[in-house]
């Protein structure tokens, strides 16, 4: 469910993980040298294999099927989505219709004792109860069925211990931002909605700024990366993308999951592409460099800004939304519930499940903006190495290890997608080489010498 309101706006734009891609060919070990030779059978034959280089990376890549224990995944997830959601549902309106929630504000206030301090003990009351709420089904979707398709690791201590840091992380910048909304909600009951929005802003910067660097190492042990030649490469690679003081990393997921991935995070000096080791064990060195070849161009092409911005909007919306529906919903039950005013903020289970209902209305336009994001770092990352095959492979990878459905049904991807799905991404690199015939390239602009 939403373990926390606040992480919601403060994290949820921030570091998207983000699904890997393929390597470029300037920055792979040329072919040695041909040594001298008294005819000319030797300079030919690397020519040849010089022509099979290239030949290899225009050849297209098959879609797998997916394996019939990969659709069971694939089926038992689409069922596993619609019980979360309703389980979401139904726990904010048992807080509501129990009583729970007014019966936690006057907790809170005997407590705290005066207005700001009832806030932040009210929400940690109600993080608290609605993370105990959602342990069995937590405890299932992360631990008992990533096990039983054999996708995971983790140890019950690790995810348990996970678990409660997450819970603690909750109510630390739940007592950082949650009075910014019952703030406003007492000093503009018509605007509020648009101050909180305007408001946030700066906390969902500050989010992205420090989330990398003070809650991700918190979770996982992130280093320099080990392999020093790739790292050369993928330094050189991101010159190449204009990208400045470029961080890589390598994080050790392996503990936790055998799956594959790759994302970028942080803003200005935090700013950095991290590489699960599963990843780096998995795949090639031009697998790799597609990979960062694709997270680079998140960067270079301004993904994160944009889905700040994005995020931002559909926030105002749900807000708004939210103050438009709140009063006539506690003009009728607010009785019952224990609170007569949304800036009571025993209110809270009402707010969230008022923005819920509009998050679900607008997912998928949100999911095919991420798309979309996506879908031009894949054409960044094939345009920047030109390894159109090795982009095919570490997709057939990602398929392969996640037990993805390459090719899911509509609503799934309307209603769940947020990269195009797999098989559409080998489709594309197949597809795309506008360089074989001479055609310009849509960011070659924007590549380096």
């Amino acid at each position: 469910m939403m373990l926390s309101f606040v992480c919601a706006l403060a994290l949820a734009a921030g570091s998207a993980a983000m699904q890997p891609t393929p390597p470029p060919p300037g920055l792979l070990p040329p072919p040695s040298p041909p040594r001298p030779a008294p005819n000319l059978v030797v300079g030919t034959e690397v020519a040849r294999v010089q022509s099979m280089v290239l030949e290899d990376e225009t050849a297209p890549v098959a879609v797998p099927e997916p394996s019939e224990q990969a659709m069971r995944y694939y089926r038992s997830g689409n069922v596993l989505w619609f019980v979360e959601q309703a389980w979401s549902i139904a726990v904010l309106v048992l807080l509501l219709a129990t009583g729970l929630s007014a019966s936690l504000r006057n907790a809170a206030r005997r407590i705290g004792r005066n207005w700001f301090f009832t806030i932040v003990v009210y929400f940690a009351l109600f993080t608290v109860v609605t993370t105990i709420a959602d342990l069995p089904l937590s405890y299932y979707t992360e631990f008992v069925r990533e096990h039983a398709y054999g996708l995971s690791n983790q140890t019950f201590g690790k995810w348990f211990g996970d678990t409660l840091k997450s819970l603690a992380v909750a109510c630390i910048v739940g007592a950082l931002v949650m009075w910014v909304p019952y703030l406003l909600l007492r000093k503009s009951p018509r605007r509020w909605w648009l101050y909180t929005a305007i408001a946030l802003v700066p906390f969902i910067v500050v989010a992205n700024l420090v989330a990398p660097i003070w809650i991700a190492p918190l979770f996982n042990k992130f280093e320099p990366m080990q392999d020093k030649v790739l790292e050369q490469k993928i330094l050189s690679l991101a010159a190449r993308a204009g990208i400045e003081g470029s961080r890589v990393y390598q994080v050790n997921k392996s503990v936790d999951t055998k799956t594959l991935n790759a994302y970028v995070a942080g803003l200005f000096g935090t700013k950095r592409i991290v590489l699960w080791d599963t990843t780096l064990n998995r795949m090639t060195d031009r697998e790799l460099l597609f990979v960062m070849g694709h997270e680079m161009g998140h960067y270079v092409l301004h993904h994160v800004w944009q889905a700040i911005a994005f995020s931002i909007l559909i926030l105002t919306a749900s807000l708004y939304v939210a103050y438009r529906a709140a009063d006539a919903v506690i003009a009728r039950y607010g009785g019952r519930w224990g609170f007569t005013s949304l800036a009571d903020v025993a209110s809270l289970p009402l707010l969230l499940l008022l923005m819920s209902a509009f998050g679900l209305v607008v997912m998928p336009l949100q999911l095919a903006f991420t798309r979309h994001l996506e879908h031009e770092s894949d054409r960044f990352g094939l345009e920047i190495t030109q390894t159109n095959h090795s982009a095919g492979t570490a997709f057939v990878k990602l398929q392969q290890d996640a037990l993805a459905n390459p090719r899911p049904g509509v609503l799934y991807k309307i209603f769940r997608e947020s990269h195009p799905p797999l098989g559409e991404r080998i489709d594309f690199a197949n597809e795309y080489h506008p360089w074989t015939t001479g055609q310009p390239l849509e960011y070659g602009g924007k590549f380096k010498p």
